[in-house]
């Protein structure tokens, strides 16, 4: 039996093109080798609607990772999540 290690959860992040934070999170997720989606809440209603009713917040970015939501760039948070340092 081999240790493999554990598969990193489902990430989503919901931003927008002009946001810096959101380019941070994402530089970060890219930096780390964690795959996500990205959503542009500013060219999809419904993916807009989605993220408020995850996250209860307007602002960007929201960071949906295995259905713990992390709002803004919060990287201890998304750390802990992600189970990763």
């Amino acid at each position: 039996m081999s240790d493999s290690p554990k598969p990193l959860p489902r990430v989503i992040v919901f931003s927008t093109p002009t946001c810096t934070y959101c380019n941070a999170a994402k530089r970060y997720f890219k930096q780390k080798g964690v795959r996500f989606k990205d959503v542009d809440v500013s060219r999809d209603a419904a993916a807009a609607r989605d993220m408020v009713r995850r996250s209860g917040q307007m602002g960007v970015p929201v960071i949906d990772i295995g259905g713990k939501i992390v709002v803004g760039f919060d990287r201890p948070k998304i750390e802990k999540f992600l189970g990763i340092s």
